[in-house]
């Protein structure tokens, strides 16, 4: 069994990502990964805070990594890029003896800052490995060629993410082969999508998360993959914008990772809210299916040959 994390839902996790919540809790589960909620956590001020106030913002995240640092566990780890930032950040920053106790003063108490953040993308890819993985699938993923996209976040700034490489990340693309599917070489893994742009300036998110769905059907993808609720938000929710904006006519699911994993681990659909995807992932996995049976059926006609 692994250790027992500290586990920060964040808000979109209890509501337009509940899919990305709800998959992450089965396969940490199915993996033997303990996830203990972080009690009476709230929310790390992602993402405008630290645009008022840098302390205020710190002292969001930190209130909720000294919630996490009364429970007997590891670390802390959040499947949520914006909250990994925010909470990361606080760590970092509060090296600096000076910059944690303004965050203490605000806080009203002390914050040990022992813990370790990470995302756990992170502690699926170093902590279990992909190796761990491969060994718990029961329906591989053979025959699905996926473009893994990172976004801008997840691995950046490296100095306080410390995962991954920042401009080639490829602990997702590890994990998808250890599931059986096929990885395309997508170049564009950690451009920006448009982020929270979507209400202010719906005309960028068309044009970059436009020119995403491009690279990926370049490259021959079945479907897109990500680790991130805007980025999904913005490539599945959006799509139909997108292709009116861009005179497109992309039909790309866009999965979380997890939902991928649990899929090969053989979780059922309710673990894994796949409905809640707006572009329908039936018709990849169809093709997926046909790939299957046409390999096993080659495979069976090798062998009749050979013997």
């Amino acid at each position: 069994m692994s250790a027992t994390y500290a586990y920060y839902p964040g808000c979109s996790g209890l509501g337009t990502s509940a899919e990305y919540d709800r998959s992450t809790r089965a396969i940490c589960k199915a993996l033997g990964v303990g996830l203990v909620d972080i009690p009476d956590w709230s929310c790390c001020g992602s993402t405008p805070a630290h645009t008022v106030d840098h302390v205020l913002s710190c002292a969001l995240s930190a209130r909720n990594i000294a919630q996490a640092e009364t429970l007997d566990v590891a670390g802390i780890v959040t499947p949520c890029p914006s909250c990994l930032t925010n909470l990361k950040t606080a760590s970092h920053r509060m090296r600096d003896d000076a910059f944690k106790g303004k965050v203490e003063s605000l806080l009203g108490h002390p914050v040990e800052n022992r813990l370790p953040v990470m995302s756990v993308l992170q502690l699926l890819a170093e902590a279990i490995g992909p190796d761990r993985v491969a060994g718990k699938v029961v329906r591989p993923l053979t025959g699905l060629r996926l473009a893994p996209y990172y976004g801008c976040i997840m691995n950046r700034p490296p100095e306080v993410m410390e995962f991954d490489d920042c401009e080639n990340p490829v602990a997702m693309d590890r994990l998808m082969a250890a599931l059986g599917a096929e990885v395309a070489p997508f170049a564009l893994k950690v451009e920006c999508c448009g982020a929270s742009f979507g209400v202010a300036r719906r005309d960028v998110v068309m044009k970059l998360s436009g020119k995403l769905l491009d690279a990926a059907e370049d490259v021959g993808a079945h479907a897109m993959v990500t680790a991130c609720p805007l980025c999904q938000m913005n490539l599945d929710l959006r799509q139909g914008q997108i292709n009116a904006a861009n005179n497109a006519r992309h039909d790309m699911p866009v999965f979380y990772y997890t939902q991928l994993i649990g899929k090969a681990l053989g979780l059922g659909d309710e673990s894994l809210m796949l409905d809640k995807l707006v572009v329908s992932p039936a018709r990849v996995f169809h093709t997926m299916e046909e790939a299957q049976r046409a390999a096993f059926q080659r495979a069976e006609s090798q062998g009749a040959s050979v013997a």
